[in-house]
Order: C-alpha cells, then structure tokens, then sequence
C-alpha cells in the first residue's frame, strides 16, 4: 500500500475524488501499520483544505465502524438514545440529562470523552466522585441499562479503532477543525455504539471550537446525514456557547452545580437546556413523557443516584474544592455586557481542570466560579468570579487568564438566545 499511498495523497491535495477502495486500502494500511504517519498527517491536511465529497465520507466513516466492535443493544426493554455533545466551557449537561431521560422510560448509553483544552470533559468530572469508575465491560454497560436506564463512560478501545489513532494525529496535526474529519470522528463512534436514535448539542460562539455559525450548521448536517444514512434516527441542536453554561466550570465544582439542578435548583441557562434537548431525545424515540416533571419530582435524582452507585461511586460524598481560593473582583462600575467563554475556560484549564495532552492528569478540585451574567451591574470592588486551584502556582496562571474575561459597559445589552436551531433529517 505504501507505494500507492504518494500518489493517492496527490490526488486529494489537487482536488480529486478518492474511490471506495482507495480509502479503504489507506484507511486500513494505516490501521495495520503499512501507511506511515506522516503519509497519514498528508492525506488528513489534504482533506483539511479539500475536503470529502458525500460518497467519501460515507466510506471514510464506514471504514472506521468496521475497524473495530459494535455494541449489541437491541433486545433491550427500552428504547436507546443518546445525546453528543460537541464542547463547551461550562458544560455539565450530560450528568443531568442522562438520568433524566432514563427517568421519563429511555435507555442512555452515554460514551463520554475527556477534557482537551480548554473544554471540559464529562468522564474528568464524574471521576472526581469517590469510588466512580469510567471503563466497563460491553456486558456491564448493557446490565446498567437494562436495570438503571442510564449509563456514562469511556467508549471501549474496540469501537472505531483506526478513530482513536486519527483522533490524536489530528490533534498533532492541527487539522481538528476539518468538518469531515470530526463528522466522521464523531458519528463513526456513536453508529458502532449501536443506539437507535441520537441528538447532537453543536455549539457555536467564543467558547466552542466551532466559533461561526454557518460553519457549525454545514457541521450538523453533515452528522445528522450521516446518522440517519447508518440507520440511526438522528438531530442536532444548535447552542449558543459565547458565554459559559451556567457558573461552575472545572470538575467537581459542575457536578455540585449538576445536582443543584437534579435537586429542584441550579442556573436557569442549564436547566432550560437540559429540559429541551431532553425532550427532543424522547420525541426520537416516541416516548410521550414532560421531562420538566421528572426532573421537578425527584425522578432523576433517584436515577443519578442509581448511575452513579452501579459504577462504584457515592452519590453523597462531598466533593472537593481547591484548598487554594482567589476573588477576581471588578476594577470599575458599571453593567456586565459579556462574559467570554473561552477566557474562562482557558482558566479553568490553567488551573488544573484541564489538560493540554489526553495524558495528563486533572485537578478534581480545579474550578471557576461565575458569579456574574450579561446584563448584571456591579460595583467597583464586587467579585466577578471565584477561583480554586490545589496550589498556589496554579491559582496565578488561572487569575491571569481571567484578566479582560467581563466586560463592563454602560448600558445592558439584551442576551442572545441560548437555543439558535434545530436540524432535521426532514431539511
């Protein structure tokens, strides 16, 4: 393969449209060893600026999906959906949603990732829970659906295999942003995790990776295509992520803010979000439930409870903050006009929340807390936010990075919507 491997490069970087074999014999030499990575990181670039036609992408995404296992999820007493989301800063969503959905009669096979950057990631925050364990086997995953309805962890190493190893040639490669590249990436995993149906939260705004709004449509199309094109009853949301998804943005900061919510409390912003994209996934899976009943009840409270307990967690335990606290106060009146996303986020990173490598290790007790929103006045001297960090090191690089984060003018300025648009298989 590797002597037909220039000339394929070639074709892509001119424009060309690659034949099914031809990604398949690259796709699979790469997996096996016989196409290099730098032959590899040239045909990702290509991509990058020439992008896949349909018919390409189908086969890229196909070969990945039949590199590797499929979850074997019918025969379940449940429906399955599932809900992706593509990163935000504050983005707590899933440990609310998955139980919540659970309680309304679905089953919630939730494969999360980790945090890279500046984008937190739901297995980093679910581990700072004592005795939470991300990594099941395919039996236990099925078991905790069947008798919980809602299970969160990592996607075992043998679903889309050749993925995990472009995922992080991506990452070396700067070619992350390329449509095709994360459509496929995404969809490959979530059509081998074998759910009948799937909604997509795509962010848009300062804290997404998708900053324009075009980009981020042409993106959920592009999914719910792909989706719908393997079987599987797929939508996408799309979301505004300028400012952050309520207060708390770190590890176990969200999770306390999470069960706020679950207890009847929390920010307006993510129980509204939460309600919504609830709804949309059992409208995908016929099940006529309110699902801000459930959450208002105790419902899914109960089924947190559940999930976390059948993955050796305590539901109950305290939940650590940094032993190392930091006021950022405002220098001058005023009216909050924006709160950037993607400062706080960078904070929360840099103190300790996140990693810059998928090897690195995080802070459980790393935070921010956002104590001000866009239309807000405060006063000279009030606290805009509160910082966390384990050591001192890591508190200054977080309070640094928070310089410049609020604006304060002098005039409110009314909130963009937090729901921008829905795409459907039927567009």
């Amino acid at each position: 393969m590797s002597s037909a491997a220039p000339e394929i490069i070639a074709r892509k970087r001119d424009g060309g449209e690659l034949t099914p074999s031809e990604i398949l014999q690259f796709l699979e030499g790469y997996h096996r060893g016989d196409v290099a990575e730098e032959q590899m990181s040239a045909l990702l670039m290509a991509i990058f600026f020439r992008g896949l036609s349909d018919a390409e992408l189908g086969v890229w995404t196909d070969t990945m999906i039949n590199s590797g296992e499929r979850l074997a999820l019918s025969g379940l007493s449940r429906p399955t959906v599932d809900k992706h989301s593509t990163g935000g800063v504050g983005d707590k969503i899933s440990l609310i949603l998955a139980p919540l959905v659970a309680a309304c009669g679905a089953a919630v096979p939730q494969l999360s990732g980790r945090g890279l950057g500046h984008t937190g990631g739901t297995l980093d925050k679910l581990e700072s829970i004592p005795g939470w364990r991300a990594h099941l086997s395919n039996d236990e995953v099925r078991h905790q659906l069947e008798t919980v309805g809602a299970v969160i962890c990592a996607a075992g190493s043998g679903l889309a295999p050749i993925d995990r190893r472009l995922y992080a040639l991506r990452d070396v490669t700067s070619t992350v942003e390329s449509i095709p590249l994360i459509s496929s990436s995404i969809m490959s995993k979530k059509i081998a995790e074998g759910t009948e149906a799937l909604l997509l939260d795509v962010k848009v705004g300062r804290g997404a990776f998708m900053k324009d709004h075009d980009r981020a449509l042409t993106l959920a199309r592009t999914m719910v295509a792909l989706g719908e094109s393997h079987g599987v009853r797929t939508r996408a949301q799309l979301t505004s992520m300028d400012e952050p998804l309520g207060r708390a943005v770190g590890n176990a900061i969200e999770v306390r803010e999470s069960l706020d919510v679950l207890r009847g409390g929390g920010p307006d912003d993510v129980r509204d979000l939460t309600v919504a994209l609830a709804r949309h996934m059992l409208d995908l899976v016929g099940i006529d439930a309110d699902p801000a009943q459930y959450l208002a009840d105790g419902s899914a409270l109960r089924v947190y409870g559940e999930m976390i307990r059948a993955q050796g967690g305590d539901p109950d335990a305290d939940l650590p903050l940094g032993v190392h606290h930091h006021s950022v106060v405002a220098t001058s009146p005023g009216v909050v006009t924006s709160v950037d996303a993607l400062a706080v986020g960078v904070a929360a990173w840099r103190l300790g929340a996140g990693r810059a490598r998928k090897e690195d290790p995080v802070s459980a007790g790393a935070g921010v807390e956002v104590l001000v929103r866009r239309g807000d006045h405060v006063d000279a001297g009030e606290p805009l936010f509160e910082v966390y960090a384990d050591d001192l090191e890591h508190l200054e690089l977080g309070v640094d990075s928070l310089s410049g984060a609020v604006h304060i003018g002098e005039s409110s300025l009314s909130a963009p919507p937090l729901l921008l648009e829905v795409v459907s298989a039927s567009e």
